[in-house]
């Protein structure tokens, strides 16, 4: 049976939950946010499936991309609503007219995240834009697979440890499943996502109308996080929110994100979708500041799916792509200071994440005497 006796070596895509025939595996949530599987020993007929299943338990080599290119989506209202270039609309979009199935990731009602699907294309508004928290996966992989066994065409997108969760749960390829990675710096806390939401809305979320995470009103390259609610719109650019410089500071991340193993393509994914940040340095004459896409073309059936779309684009070399966006090759790295982040937010809730980005402002003999103080305080504790 799956037994995670490492936080670092469990991504929480779910895929265990849903294979296991006797359903004894289930999510619980640690203080973090995060959730993890917990087998019913009583009902478990130890069958060794949800071990098959775990993309840490069974690793894949890195893959080689058939085809890279920088692209945006000709249609401009599309691509300012979307985090980059606009291109998963236009893949989506397509499934969609022949009759397919798309999932993504969209808010809940309480503007948490969670995978689900469309067939139509009014439905992809709730999937366009990053969301910057782990999304729930739930029974997707399930009905994922009934729609192809259907002979329906799916479109499944999500991170790359979630790509990896659904292939091995899969455990077969289907003609009709076009699997589209995200570029993933990282999953942060969903709990620390609730605390900050609680905080700016006083604890009345069902004011909010929407979330941007990445508002374009001042550019791609200066994108902003904007929540509109019935008697307020609350807009900060990325660089001043807080909420978005814990995670983009590495302060919550998910332990197994700085151990991913799911780097260059090794989830299997058909496609990987990202931001082509530094493109204005490398191919200035295709950038506007509006948005523009990485595309990572790793199969036949990727490249295929990419040739179907109308999108404006250049071919490029995969370095010049990950070059400004180390994490398409590279784990994140988890900050020093996390551990002081985590102490003081388990004791101060969402303050904590100001009390830690000082540390960030000061200078370097002060972050050090900090940092040494953190570490005879916790030994005293201890």
């Amino acid at each position: 049976m799956i037994n995670i006796k490492y936080k670092s070596k469990c991504c929480g895509c779910s895929a265990c939950v849903q294979v296991c025939p006797k359903q004894c595996i289930s999510f619980n949530e640690d203080t973090k946010g995060f959730l993890y599987p917990v087998v019913n020993k009583d009902l478990c007929i130890d069958c060794g499936l949800c071990e098959k299943v775990c993309p840490f338990l069974n690793l894949s080599d890195p893959r080689k991309p058939v085809k890279v290119l920088a692209a945006i989506n000709p249609n401009e209202e599309i691509r300012m609503k979307s985090s980059s270039g606009g291109i998963f609309t236009m893949l989506a979009e397509a499934v969609i007219d022949e009759g397919g199935v798309v999932f993504g990731a969209r808010f809940d009602k309480n503007w948490e995240v969670m995978h689900d699907y469309t067939e139509t294309k009014e439905g992809l508004d709730t999937f366009r834009g990053a969301k910057y928290t782990q999304s729930k996966i739930g029974i997707t992989y399930k009905e994922a697979k009934d729609f192809l066994i259907q002979g329906r065409k799916v479109l499944f997108s999500g991170t790359g440890c979630q790509i990896a969760g659904l292939r091995l749960f899969l455990h077969k390829e289907y003609d009709n499943l076009l699997m589209v990675e995200i570029a993933c710096h990282g999953v942060p806390s969903p709990a620390v996502w609730r605390a900050y939401l609680d905080d700016v809305t006083k604890g009345n979320k069902n004011k909010i109308n929407s979330i941007n995470f990445r508002d374009k009103r001042n550019g791609w390259n200066e994108y902003g996080l904007t929540i509109e609610k019935d008697d307020d719109i609350i807009y900060e650019l990325s660089a001043n929110n807080r909420y978005m410089q814990s995670f983009l500071k590495n302060l919550c991340l998910r332990p197994s994100c700085v151990n991913c193993p799911v780097k260059q393509g090794a989830s299997g994914t058909d496609l990987i979708i990202g931001d082509f940040w530094g493109v204005e340095s490398i191919h200035p004459e295709i950038y506007d500041n509006k948005g523009c896409s990485f595309v990572v073309v790793n199969s036949d059936k990727g490249k295929e799916q990419i040739v179907q779309i109308n999108t404006k684009n250049l071919e490029i070399t995969y370095e010049e792509g990950w070059r400004y966006n180390p994490c398409l090759v590279q784990s994140s790295a988890e900050s020093r200071y996390a551990p002081i982040f985590w102490r003081q937010f388990h004791k101060k809730g969402v303050m904590a994440i100001n009390s830690t980005l000082k540390i960030f402002c000061s200078n370097r003999i002060q972050r050090m005497a900090y940092l040494i103080w953190y570490k005879v305080i916790s030994k005293i504790q201890k």
